[in-house]
């Protein structure tokens, strides 16, 4: 329990084409030889950032989440990334249907859970297609305590922040009082190569702030709006060092995280229990 292997998969997405993608992923996927529990994918990946969710949004029961399940039971992997959903939505008129950019949590026995990107790119005009999210997933893996979050996200560090209040416990616990809410931070992007820079920098703040281990996984190539992505996914350590990044090319890696590490670190530097106490709040449906 003291290691957790992770698989980062970064490559260069066919745009707009589903069937080509999950081939695609699933050959990438098949020649993974080293133990691995879970494979991150990057954002949409079986689209590409596209805002065309009325042509290509799946439901939940649709083609891509059953290869989900079929690929994450035949490895035996948790396996995770996001993909266009349509779903039912109480923040549209009437109950009606709505689409979002949601992020998928495989188990290898089929269950799964799920996160809407809370933070949406207005600058591409994502918020005029998909509803925002309004709930954190954290997920649990052998101990290992897993945030999950997508692409714009990584700008906004109070979304990320490791929450100084534990829940259902009142009164809330004190500073310097409570454990860590998390140990990984995973991050699924196509984040542009024309500012990478910040890429790069706020997935170390993360990592540093948070005193977690950070997982960014981008894309390569160019989408189909002759957008540039030169990948450098990420794994960077709780004090903020880079162990893996890879620039440009399409890339298959695989690392064991250490808790012992992850808890040393904070032992020797508690600067989790000086932390300020806050809540988020979020319109929820």
């Amino acid at each position: 329990m003291s290691t957790l292997s992770v698989t980062i998969i970064q490559a260069n997405l066919h745009w707009e084409d589903k069937a080509d993608n999950l081939k695609m992923l699933e050959e990438k996927i098949n020649s993974i030889k080293e133990k691995t529990e879970i494979v991150v994918l990057p954002e949409m990946f079986t689209t590409g950032f596209s805002m065309k969710p009325k042509l290509l949004a799946e439901t939940m029961e649709g083609e891509t989440v059953q290869w989900m399940k079929r690929v994450a039971a035949d490895k035996k992997i948790i396996l995770t990334g996001s993909v266009i959903i349509k779903a039912p939505s109480l923040l549209e008129r009437a109950g009606g249907e709505a689409y979002f950019n949601r992020l998928i949590w495989m188990l290898p026995n089929g269950q799964y859970g799920v996160y809407d990107k809370r933070h949406l790119f207005a600058y591409a005009g994502e918020d005029d297609h998909y509803t925002a999210g309004t709930k954190r997933l954290i997920a649990s893996v052998k101990g290992w305590k897993i945030n999950l979050l997508v692409c714009y996200d990584l700008r906004f560090p109070v979304w990320a922040r490791q929450s100084s209040l534990t829940p259902n416990l009142s009164p809330p616990v004190e500073r310097g009082e409570r454990a860590a809410e998390y140990d990984v931070l995973i991050y699924v992007a196509n984040w542009p190569e024309k500012r990478i820079h910040a890429w790069k920098t706020l997935l170390q703040a993360r990592a540093i702030e948070n005193q977690c281990y950070v997982v960014g996984v981008n894309r390569v190539g160019n989408d189909g709006n002759n957008i540039h992505y030169s990948g450098e996914s990420m794994i960077v350590d709780p004090m903020g060092e880079v162990l893996y990044t890879k620039k440009e090319e399409e890339d298959i890696f695989t690392m064991a995280l250490d808790k012992i590490y992850l808890q040393n670190v904070r032992e020797k530097l508690p600067f989790l229990k000086d932390a300020d106490n806050f809540q988020t709040i979020t319109n929820s449906e």
